[in-house]
Order: C-alpha cells, then structure tokens, then sequence
C-alpha cells in the first residue's frame, strides 16, 4: 500500500528502499512511524519454523521492502482513521495497492523471505525460499481473509493476518502488474499518470469505509 503521490515516482524508478539511491525525495508516508522505526533495527531468524533453530540466518526486518498477502489489513484502518503513531489519517481515495505476483518473484533473482504472521511478534517464524513451495499451506488464508480481528480473543487472527512477504533491493516498476484503488476518481488519476487502465482495478471493498 502507499499513497497515490507516490506513484509517479513508483512508475518511473520502482518500489525502491528507503536507503536506495533511486528513492523518492518527496516520499508520502502513511504508515505508523514507530513501527517504521522498530523494523529498521528489529533482527528476526529465518528458523523455517524451528522456533529451535539457534543457529538460524539473522535478517533485519528493515532492510527489506515488505508486502501483505490480502487486503484490509489491521494497518490499513489505522492508516484511514489515525491513531496510533500515524501522524494522520490518509482518505482511502489517496491509498493505492500495488499488486507484484510471488511467481514472478520466484524466477527473479531477488533475495526474498516470508513470514506466517505480524513481522514484529515474537510469535511468528520466517522462512526462506527453500519453503516457498510449501508457501500456501505455511500461510493461514482464513485468517487473511477474516472480516473480524478486533479483540483479546482474536489476537492469533490479527497476528496471522498480516504475515508478509519481505523483498530485498528495489522492485522494479514491471515486477506490478495491478493497481487496487477506491473508486472511480482515484482510478482517473492513475490513468492520467500513464498507467494503463486495464491494470487498474475499482475495488471499494478492500478500503473500510468512514
């Protein structure tokens, strides 16, 4: 997810790093800055889900580029109605999905890991690309799915939810093949950006609403 102002910059250099030489000086954050800060020093084990595996390859959290596997995400409402550490609230018409297929990631020679869970909680395992085949029983696409994760008895759900799949170096700009917006508006704005109209998909459900 980022803001739409960021997309010129997106189509003309990729998802880049924060530390990359092509990033965005005019940079549109939306997300909450604490956690921002958390994942540039949060060290992590890619332990394969061998929570005992102490010798384990270490990454840093924030040196990779991350993305969620479904829409609606815990983040996403906090990032619409503030709160938090977000230092305010984004209208869902400014907030763009962008849609970069795990298959084409595969054949790429990009360094990648996912986790089955909330990247921050100590709760969750991560692995590497020796386990992406087993990759879609590793995530819990119910809870992805799920509606409702508000409540001490949903926390598992909410942490389940936002596994994520974590990218090392700059994502060109052809690794996106869709852009997810709110409505019809927003769609316009893309189209006058010059991206092509038929990768742009209208879907409201993906937002919550006001």
């Amino acid at each position: 997810m980022t803001h739409i102002d960021n997309i010129p910059n997106i189509m003309l250099n990729g998802i880049t790093h924060k530390d990359s030489p092509n990033s965005n000086p005019n940079f549109v954050p939306i997300g909450d800055v604490s956690l921002i800060d958390t994942r540039s020093t949060k060290n992590v084990s890619i332990d394969n889900g061998d929570m005992l595996n102490f010798n384990a390859e270490t990454i840093v959290l924030g040196d990779f580029i991350p993305f969620y596997f479904g829409v609606k995400m815990p983040m996403l409402y906090v990032i619409q109605n503030g709160g938090n550490f977000v230092e305010k609230a984004t209208p869902a018409e400014n907030i763009i999905y962008l849609a970069c297929p795990i298959n084409n990631l595969i054949q790429s020679e990009k360094i990648y890991y996912f986790s089955d869970g909330h990247a921050t909680d100590n709760l969750s395992s991560f692995y590497d690309n020796s386990k992406v085949n087993e990759l879609p029983n590793i995530i819990d696409w119910d809870s992805i799915r799920a509606p409702f994760w508000g409540g001490q008895e949903n926390l598992n759900i909410k942490r389940k939810k936002q596994a994520e799949l974590l990218v090392s170096g700059d994502l060109p700009a052809q690794f996106i093949v869709g852009f997810c917006c709110y409505n019809e508006e927003t769609k316009q704005k893309l189209v006058n950006m010059g991206i092509e109209e038929e990768k742009i998909k209208v879907v409201p459900r993906a937002y919550y609403k006001y």
